[in-house]
């Protein structure tokens, strides 16, 4: 197998856009990226550390819960969660991040990238609440590129048709946890149902 090590290679591979390709590449919101903002519940954040390591996070809230300041800043907020805080302490250490906005049934997405800052401002947190709790912070983004992605990774995977759904898988995170030693199988019923506790609460 070989190793693929220049654009040039890459480009015999996969070939080139269409010249309409960069047109539909903005350096700002325009109408259409800020009405898809408000009807998605759901968007990925992928950050990177000052080494270039990556992480993609979801964040979700019922629709329209990205708050759009203007045609090129979006504020972003942050809830309850693991507290791991991996993608915000990426952030402080390297502002770049990528988004990846999704409308349940639609198959295109909107990608923004970005420069982010991370703010404690009560008034920022009130005005960006959900099921009325204001955020912790609220994650503010300079837009730099927008577009609309094609949905050819979505028609693909059938992603939206239900008859394609396979059945629910259930996760254990007592059995992740008790894997590594963190707590005894014995102990994974108990730690099951306390997450399925928070997950309630913290809404």
């Amino acid at each position: 197998m070989g190793r693929i090590e220049s654009v040039e290679v890459l480009r015999k591979l996969i070939g080139h856009p269409s010249e309409m390709v960069p047109h539909k590449i903005h350096r700002e919101l325009n109408a259409r990226a800020i009405g898809f903002i408000r009807k998605s519940p759901m968007l990925m954040l992928s950050t990177a550390d000052a080494d270039g390591n990556a992480t993609v996070s979801p964040k979700g809230d019922p629709a329209g819960f990205v708050h759009v300041e203007g045609n090129r800043t979006l504020l972003i907020p942050e809830r309850k969660g693991n507290k791991l805080i991996f993608s915000l302490s990426n952030i402080l250490s390297n502002p770049a991040i990528g988004l990846v906005f999704l409308v349940p049934g639609t198959c295109e997405t909107l990608r923004v990238q970005g420069q982010a800052e991370l703010l404690d401002d009560a008034d920022l947190c009130a005005k960006v609440p959900a099921r009325g709790n204001k955020a912790l912070l609220v994650i503010r983004v300079r837009v730099t590129e927008c577009y609309f992605h094609c949905a050819k990774a979505f028609l693909r995977s059938d992603l939206w048709n239900p008859q394609t759904w396979p059945e629910k898988i259930s996760i254990s995170f007592g059995q992740e946890i008790a894997e590594s030693g963190g707590i005894t199988p014995e102990s994974i019923p108990e730690f099951d149902r306390a997450v399925a506790g928070r997950y309630k609460s913290d809404l």
